[in-house]
């Protein structure tokens, strides 16, 4: 296409007061006008409003735009939904270019407007520059295979497996433990309803005689290969080896709760952890009649950082249940802060205290003592020490990543926090999917979770997954790598620095090829290639040197 061919629309987004309570709007839009092969450009309140995304479908049309440039907020947020204006409109949708002047611009330059608008207009110009070397590139389209793998039966993969289940996919749910439930089975009574864990295992029963769940238990994982619709999955049942093919899989793993061991003395006669103190209560043996609850015992600390999240419910509701059975008992709970998020479980705390079970904030730095017959505390409230009778204490102790984490992630290609729990793509946008497309994550493979937040995110990362499952045929990014064979000499510098494990050797020409469902279009092949051999669509060695030279104003 020559230059008298290109036309392109640039569309500046006031974004309320975030843009255009900063940077001057109007001035940028003249100088938009004054670019290269700009045909039209204009300023919006808001762009991604229906108003904004009609007026560019509408100026598409009327002034025959084949370039789309659109200067707002951020690209992860908000591309997708610009590319989908831009192909309702007859556009292809890479030939849609997107400006960050919020994030990277007037949230960064808020007290200097005027230094703020001159980066915008560099980065408007950089990116009409790049935009006129676009080229329409086309999405690659994959079979679906109508089935998804589970890996956990707690209660997050067994309400994930029914979801599924029950809109008429074939599940595969493996567990790795002899029996179903998880940490469920431990449990006496689940808060906040104080209801019986029993009568939630009910599920069990559901997912056992389910017509479309293959069960899979005392089973482990050998491999993980294959991409979004199309994932194979080697297990081990008994010495056998199974092969499953499925179009997602759900990740469910649940946590484990910490060892109490060597912290203050735990010897689970008459200092216990909260588990401990659950099996007790389910076979009505606690004795004690002057009982304390420590909390955050094992975590809050240099080695384990976080809040656990249940914890302090947990002792909550104990502590409640052992008031019910004996009105006469004296229970203490020890606490640093108290985790009562929402209206139900604040009611809940304060349910507590009208029991009359009394709470003391102990700090860090002065941790309470055990003694033979009493705990010795000090109380900042009070600043002074507390000596409490008592003949049992109990350790709250937080819910800890699974060891084997770290195995599965390297098989999903998926990622860690710091704590060894699974990380979500985007905590609000995207906050049951994994970056790696088809792989999603529930309950407490994520984060410690209580019940009605696991079968909250089982039953959206089931959804989430059934938008693939729904599909025939599934449509995968455009942006992909692509290797020049004439230029490749089969160094496998790229196979090796791939994150995805997109790339892999052909042995009969002795180069790479890469695998365009599965790459990311990250780049870091290309960057890595020392004959200049890989191809980074949408982001070309042309189109970034367009907007590098053009950052002085010329080309």
């Amino acid at each position: 296409m020559s230059s008298e061919d290109i036309r392109i629309g640039v569309f500046i987004c006031h974004c309320g007061t975030n843009i255009g309570g900063v940077l001057d709007v109007p001035s940028l839009t003249d100088y938009a006008r004054s670019l290269p092969n700009v045909t039209y450009s204009a300023d919006n309140l808001y762009t991604c409003s229906e108003v904004g995304l009609t007026e560019i479908k509408e100026n598409i049309k009327e002034h025959e735009l084949n370039r789309v440039i659109v200067a707002s907020c951020s690209p992860r947020t908000h591309e997708p939904l610009f590319r989908a204006i831009c192909q309702e409109a007859g556009l292809n949708p890479y030939l849609f270019e997107m400006v960050n002047i919020r994030d990277q611009d007037s949230w960064v330059h808020m007290k200097e407007p005027e230094k703020g608008t001159d980066k915008a207009r560099d980065l408007i110009r950089m990116s009409v520059y790049k935009a006129a070397l676009l080229e329409p590139l086309e999405r690659v389209k994959v079979a679906v295979t109508h089935s998804a793998f589970i890996i956990g039966g707690g209660i997050a993969g067994m309400t994930a497996a029914l979801n599924l289940g029950n809109q008429g996919f074939k599940i595969f749910l493996i567990e790795k433990e002899p029996e179903l439930g998880g940490l469920l089975n431990s449990l006496n009574k689940v808060f906040p309803s104080n209801e019986d864990a029993s009568k939630l295992l009910e599920i069990i029963d559901m997912i056992e005689s389910h017509d479309n769940i293959k069960l899979y238990k005392s089973s482990v994982i050998e491999n993980i290969t294959g991409f979004v619709g199309n994932y194979n999955v080697v297990i081990k049942q008994n010495k056998k080896t199974i092969n499953i093919d499925a179009g997602v899989i759900i990740v469910a793993t649940g946590a484990i709760p910490l060892s109490p061991e060597g912290y203050f003395g735990y010897d689970k006669k008459k200092i216990i952890s909260q588990l401990d103190l659950e099996r007790l209560l389910k076979d009505d043996q606690v004795k004690a009649n002057n009982i304390t609850m420590i909390l955050c015992v094992g975590c809050r600390n240099e080695e384990r950082r976080y809040c656990s999240n249940i914890c302090c419910m947990s002792a909550i509701k104990n502590a409640m249940l052992l008031i019910e059975k004996n009105p006469n008992t004296h229970i203490t709970i020890l606490f640093r802060d108290i985790q009562a998020a929402g209206t139900d479980y604040e009611k809940y705390y304060r349910r507590a205290r009208e029991m009359g079970i009394l709470f003391i904030k102990y700090l860090p730095e002065k941790p309470p003592i055990i003694k033979k017959d009493l705990v010795d505390v000090y109380s900042d409230l009070l600043n002074q020490d507390i000596k409490i009778p008592q003949d049992l204490v109990v350790l709250s102790t937080p819910l800890i990543a699974n060891e084997d984490s770290e195995v599965l992630a390297k098989m999903l290609k998926v990622p860690l926090e710091e704590n060894n729990f699974f990380l979500e793509a985007h905590v609000k946008l995207r906050p049951v999917d994994f970056a790696t497309d088809g792989v999603y994550v529930c309950g407490s493979a994520h984060w410690p979770a209580d019940i009605a937040e696991s079968t909250s995110q089982a039953n959206a990362a089931a959804s989430r997954a059934s938008i693939i499952l729904w599909k025939d045929q599934l449509e995968v990014e455009g942006s992909t790598a692509e290797v020049k064979t004439e230029l490749c000499i089969g160094c496998e510098a790229c196979i090796r620095i791939c994150p995805y494990s997109a790339i892999t050797k052909d042995e009969e020409t002795d180069t790479a090829i890469v695998n365009k469902v599965v790459c990311k279009g990250c780049g870091l092949c290309g960057a890595s290639c020392p004959k200049n051999a890989i191809i980074i669509h949408h982001f070309t060695s042309d189109q970034i040197r367009a907007e590098i030279f053009t950052y002085g104003g010329e080309i």
